[in-house]
Parts: structure tokens; sequence; C-alpha cells
């Protein structure tokens, strides 16, 4: 069976980068009818808070991005101890003694040699009273020793990729302090959870090649892996330090739309053009992987709102009822105030600003030389109720009386009406407004 994992650290919120790869291994699991699991990678104990992986749930749950499972790494230490132990005793796994002043020295003159900075593996020559002589005065650390060959794979964006395990160090496990780090927690658990695809960002293809060697020590199938470009600012600056201000709680609080924000991502760096798509259902059939490239991806989160508008636009007051109902619009003219209103809005936000002025009325903007004009319009127009055939029949007595046509003689009263130049068919609107002007 297919089985996909979204792996995100409850230390913040969920950002845009974080939604690509939930979004990939999602639709992945959901084409090939399999399992798509949430894992919190909450091995650290002072960063994880409870707070974000419920913010995490929330974020998950109002995109659709329903998972099979939960798994939470913090609850699975004895399976981690359980393998760290099998790779001492098969000679694979080595405690090392360097403070990061002494690593970054060591880094340092290598980089000066002209040397790639790896580590150099000089514990492995300790003795075991230099061991334990060491263990007195500073906490060790754990690196998995690798085999220092070439290790290939084929990737599901990138094709085949190989790299030599002789220029990457060998990987820190488990810290001084003890806390066992993402790469032995992720291994063990995509081993035991019988993960098939893993589709990440690029930033870590190294870190795929080493632990397909550690997946392998352990008698583990290795997944097929694929690493989507990674995202970039729409003039291709980095996106790390605004991650924080594309938070996806942050996009819902603006009114973005689930389906505007999945059907942009589930196409952005393809081969196929960003569409709209309807429904969830739609973005997993029209889902293809091997359509994305390796090229940086640029992401302007302007591109929301015309996406966001246009699903909006789409939907049947079924789909915005209770939208509608919260905030006020009695349920007679809830229909009626659709109607009208959806093709105007760029996020529900708005429908709030269009039912003030339904309810309330606009203040009036009358230009200098329409006012003359306006006052002889607003004396014609009858006493309410109004009907859709209000506006045309009203607007050709006025343009008979006064011989305004055109622009010339709608743009003014929709002005003195609405206090805007713009918005939906007066035709419509006139006969939702409960205040008018009269003067």
């Amino acid at each position: 069976m297919t089985t996909t994992r979204f792996a995100p650290s409850p230390t913040g919120y969920l950002h845009i980068g974080n939604l690509r790869t939930a979004l990939f291994n999602y639709l992945i699991a959901r084409q090939a009818g399999g399992e798509f699991i949430l894992r919190i990678d909450d091995t650290d104990p002072e960063r994880s808070k409870a707070e974000y992986v419920e913010a995490i749930k929330r974020d998950l749950d109002w995109l659709g991005l329903h998972w099979d499972r939960i798994e939470h790494q913090s609850a699975r230490f004895d399976r981690y101890a359980e393998v760290a132990d099998q790779l001492r005793d098969q000679g694979l796994f080595y405690e090392c003694f360097e403070t990061p002043v002494e690593l970054d020295l060591k880094r340092k003159k290598q980089l000066n040699m002209g040397k790639p900075p790896v580590y150099d593996r000089s514990a492995l020559a300790l003795s075991e009273a230099e061991r334990t002589a060491l263990r007195a005065e500073r906490k060790g650390h754990w690196r998995f020793k690798l085999d220092q060959s070439r290790i290939e794979w084929h990737d599901g964006i990138l094709g085949d990729l190989s790299i030599d395990a002789a220029s990457v160090s060998d990987p820190v496990l488990i810290r001084g302090d003890g806390q066992v780090l993402y790469t032995l927690a992720s291994i063990c658990d995509d081993t035991d959870m019988g993960v098939t695809h893993v589709v990440r960002g690029s930033d870590h293809v190294t870190n795929t090649a080493t632990q397909i060697q550690m997946i392998r020590a352990i008698g583990g199938s290795v997944p097929n892996f694929a690493h989507h470009s990674l995202l970039t600012g729409p003039k291709g600056e980095g996106l790390s330090k605004r991650l924080g201000s594309l938070a996806l709680r942050d996009m819902r609080a603006a009114g973005v739309q689930p389906m505007a924000l999945l059907s942009h991502l589930a196409r952005l760096g393809s081969s196929d053009p960003v569409e709209l798509r309807g429904s969830m259902e739609e973005i997993v059939a029209g889902f293809e992987l091997t359509k994305f490239g390796s090229a940086p991806t640029k992401f302007d989160e302007a591109d929301l709102g015309p996406l966001t508008a246009k699903y909006l636009q789409g939907l049947e007051l079924e789909g915005v009822a209770a939208d509608v109902a919260a905030i006020g619009v009695p349920a007679e003219m809830a229909q009626a105030f659709w109607q009208v209103t959806r093709g105007n809005i760029s996020t529900l936000h708005d429908l709030a600003g269009w039912w003030d002025l339904i309810q309330n009325g606009a203040t009036p903007v009358i230009d200098a030389e329409d006012q003359e004009f306006v006052a002889q319009a607003l004396s014609m127009l009858p006493a309410g109720p109004f009907d859709s055939d209000t506006w045309g029949a009203w607007t050709s007595a006025v343009k008979e009386a006064t011989g305004r046509k055109g622009k010339a003689l709608f743009m003014p009263l929709r002005k003195a009406l609405t206090g805007l130049s713009h918005g939906p068919d007066m035709g419509a609107l006139l006969p939702l407004l409960q205040k008018i002007p009269r003067d």
C-alpha cells in the first residue's frame, strides 16, 4: 500500500513551504488509495509546543488535508534507543567528543587547505581510556558511520542522482544532551510505518543519501524519494526570512480560500498552467509529480487573490450560507444578497461592507457639476418598494427629463446611492437598498 507522511515540527506555525510538502504527499497517497500519516516531529522538548500541534491540525483541517492516522515521535524514544543499540552492535554508531568550537576550527582548517569540510573521524582513533577520560569532562554525541561509497537512487522529480558519501560528514544522530535528532527518528519511523514515498524540499537531497544507507543498515526498505524545488519570492528572492509572514493561519484570516491555495500549489512549478479546481477530487486527479521541475519556483501571494475571488464567484448560496447569516443578512434576503454581491468581492470579508451599505445606506458622493442633476433625479425616484424593473424605468425617465445619457447619466446616480463608482448591477442592487438618500 502506498504510504506517505508529513512530519512537521511543532515549533511554530505552518507556512506556505510546509504546505507544499504536505500537499504533495497527501495527493500521492490519495491517488493510490493509500495512507497519509501526520507525524509530529516533537523530539525537541524545549521548542515543541502543544499549541503548535493543535495549530498544525487546524491548518490541515481547514485545507481538507485529512490524515489517516497521527503519530508523535516523542512517544517513540524507546524505539529510537533500540535502533541506536542495533547500530552500535553493527559498528556503525560511534561516540564523538568535539565541542562546536573545535568542530568549527576543524572545518575552517580544511577549507583553508582546499579540502571539503567533512568530519575527519578522529573519534574512531580514541582508545577506551581516552573515551572514558573525555566522558568525565564533557558529553559525547553519536554519529552514524557512513560507507564511503557512492550512493545512487532515482528521484521522482530530479531523476537519477548520485552522491559520494566520502564527501559528506558522518551525520550526528544523538546530541550530547541526549536529544534524538530528526535523521534517526525519521529512518526508524519510515521503516516501522511502511512509508513507501517521501516528497520533500530539494534542500534534503544530501540527507536522503545518508538516510538511504541508514535505512538499509537497519534492514528497512528504501522509500521512493522525490525532491521538489524550493519556493522563492516573486523576484526570485529567498523566502526563508519571510516564511513567518506566509503562515497558513494568516492566509486563512485574510480570507484566502482553501481551494484557491491548493489549486495554486498543486500546479505551481510544474509544466501545467495553474487552474482553479472546484474540489479536492479534481486536484487529486490532475496531479502529476513527474511534471514538476528542479528550478526554484516563484511564489507570489498576490496570485491567491484572483483565484479566491474566482472560486467564490462560482459558489451557490449553499457554499456561503453560514457566512452570509453571520453578518446579519435575514434568511429571506440571503439568496438575493449573494447573487448581487458575489461578483464584487475578493474575499468573504467583503460581504460585511456590502451588507452595511444595503442596511444602513451610504454617504452620497456627488460631484459639484452633478448636484442639480442628482437632486432632480432623486426627486423623480418613486417611493419603494423597488423591484428589478425600477432602475431601468427610473433612469429612462431621468434621461428623458434631463437629456443625459450613458456614463453621464448612470455614474452620478450610482455614486449618489452607493457612494461608490463601481459595484453590482444597479437593477439588482436597488431593490435591496433599505435606506435611500432623497436630497
